[in-house]
């Protein structure tokens, strides 16, 4: 038996890994009208304001950005990645919320962007619409539906956007749910991909984590799995992810996100935050915005954390 199948938290991960290229990819037009020169910023402790009423048991793949378009003006983009195995009615209504909150909170304009990653080829919920009595509210909002891609498959290979990666992984993910050993399959293929396309290795390593997290195996195929990729490095003489570095990632995001939870559930200082990204960064197994979103700090202060303790092991 494998474990549930986690598509939230890998989503949300590689989104702050890779926020530019997941809007060339899925919304190009808006993308092309971003000044990416000046780069962009999470907006994680806005985010949590805005959501924090609306917590559920249910997570939600979702990341707020400040990005500025190239008349110099700053806006907000929210971006929602929505996987439900089944039609959610309370979708639209939860991003016209949220976008909503953003404005009445910070007076601030944001445009809401939502990939569907479900498996109901005929649901695109992209409107939120509520009238009485002459009152009408309309909401509509940018939808791209990741199951579309399945009809692409030549253009994903070819593909050199990262996202191309993340939407093959999630496709085949989804395709061989109860198909265990082609699942192992496609794992093995897309990993090897990753080095056939030429990335550079940290991004090898992120796409990695990203296959590795949400292609969950049982353990005997899962052993298979490194074992084979483990064989492949070596012939290649790229031994980017050794074993060591495969445990590593797995205990340190257990660890992170316990911590991160106890830290929700303390509403701890920023003092035990900070030496928790301290310790975090130690173990050189979490990427920065993960950090970031288990400890409650902004990127910012992570960054400079890094620093501090890079300086303290040279």
């Amino acid at each position: 038996m494998t474990k549930r199948d986690d598509y939230d938290s890998p989503w949300k991960d590689i989104l702050g890994e890779y926020f530019e290229p997941f809007m060339r990819f899925f919304f190009p037009k808006i993308a092309e009208e971003i000044n990416w020169k000046k780069g962009y910023e999470p907006a994680d402790k806005e985010l949590r304001q805005i959501t924090r009423e609306a917590e559920t048991t249910k997570r939600f793949a979702d990341r707020l950005f400040r990005v500025w378009k190239k008349n110099g003006n700053e806006t907000w983009i929210m971006t929602h990645v929505e996987i439900q195995a089944q039609k959610e009615t309370g979708f639209p209504e939860r991003t016209f919320i949220y976008n909503y909150r953003i404005r009445d909170l910070y007076r601030r304009t944001a445009v809401s962007l939502a990939v569907l990653a479900d498996e109901k080829p005929n649901w695109y919920a992209s409107v939120y619409l509520d009238k009485l009595w002459g009152c009408l509210t309309v909401f509509r909002f940018p939808v791209a539906k990741v199951l579309e891609y399945r009809e692409k498959w030549d253009e994903l290979e070819k593909s050199d956007n990262p996202f191309a990666v993340v939407v093959m992984a999630h496709l085949k993910t989804t395709e061989t749910k109860g198909n265990e050993t082609s699942r192992k399959q496609w794992k093995v293929e897309l990993t090897k991909n990753l080095y056939r396309r030429g990335f550079e290795k940290q991004d090898i390593i992120n796409l990695y984590r990203f296959i590795d997290w949400i292609m969950v195996l049982p353990e005997k195929l899962e052993e298979a799995y490194h074992q084979e990729i483990t064989e492949f490095e070596e012939e290649r003489k790229m031994q980017y992810i050794t074993t060591a570095e495969r445990i590593g990632m797995e205990k340190g995001t257990e660890i992170g996100t316990k911590i991160g939870r106890k830290i929700g559930q303390e509403e701890g200082s920023l003092k035990k935050a900070r030496q928790t990204a301290t310790n975090l960064l130690s173990l050189n197994v979490l990427t920065l915005n993960q950090i970031a979103q288990v400890t409650g700090l902004n990127l910012g202060d992570v960054q400079k954390l890094q620093k501090t303790v890079t300086r303290g092991n040279a």
